[in-house]
Parts: structure tokens; C-alpha cells; sequence
């Protein structure tokens, strides 16, 4: 409740007392409030629970396909890894020492080019009609 960067200035103790009883005093307020505005929510959203449980037992009691029909993918056909380069010897060729082989690097399929736009030549207008 009290700021420990503002040392130097005394703390109203009634003041701050005053605005939390405020606080306070919204809270309840609202609480009090709140079914007569919200209230419908809670019946939609018992109504809806209720759609999700019946829709969860239909899917549990028919299975979309026969699991045994078709065999598990082993994950090493579907993850590929190549082979790392060897570490460098320096910390300072750590940095970006992945990066520099083209097969490692992040943007697969080409470098991105985002914000080469200019709105102003867009618009047709010359580059210092705004400064």
C-alpha cells in the first residue's frame, strides 16, 4: 500500500483509508449488480457445458477410424536432422557460427523484406512532403 520510492514526504495514513474504504465500497457495489446485468451469462454457459458433455460421449462412443488400420509414422521419418557443423574453437566466432552455413540458417526460403515500402511513394507524393 505505501510506495518505498516516496520516503521524503509524509504518508496520510486517513487519506489512503479513505480511498481503499472507496475500493472497497465499488467492489461490493458491483458484485451486487453484476447478476442483474450478467446474470444470463451463467445459464448460457451451463447450457453450453451441457452441449460439450453430450458432444465429448458422442465422439468417445464412435471412434472416427480403426486405430489398427493404419501403423504410427516413427518420428524419425518425419524429423529430419542434419549433422551440426564443428564448434568453434573462440567465443568470438561462437556468435552466428550456425548462421553462416546456408543450410542452417533460419529463413529457409528467402531473406524477409519487411518495411522496404515507402507510404509516400505509394501515394505517388515526393519523399519530403513530410518531415
Amino acid at each position: 500500500m505505501e510506495d518505498p520510492q516516496r520516503t521524503s514526504e509524509p504518508i496520510n495514513f486517513v487519506h489512503q483509508d479513505e480511498i481503499w474504504k472507496a475500493h472497497i465500497k465499488v467492489e461490493k457495489d458491483s458484485a451486487a449488480v453484476w447478476p442483474n446485468k450478467w446474470g444470463s451469462l451463467t445459464e448460457v454457459y451451463k447450457e453450453y457445458q451441457k452441449e460439450s458433455v453430450k458432444l465429448k460421449e458422442v465422439v468417445r462412443l464412435e471412434p472416427p477410424g480403426d486405430p489398427a488400420a493404419r501403423p504410427l509414422t516413427p518420428p524419425d521419418k518425419l524429423i529430419q536432422v542434419a549433422p551440426s557443423p564443428p564448434v568453434p574453437q573462440t567465443t568470438q566466432a561462437l556468435i552466428g557460427w550456425r548462421s553462416s552455413h546456408s543450410h542452417l540458417q533460419l529463413e529457409k526460403y528467402a531473406t524477409v523484406h519487411h518495411g522496404r515500402r515507402s507510404f509516400l511513394k505509394e501515394l505517388g507524393w515526393p519523399c519530403d512532403a513530410c518531415s
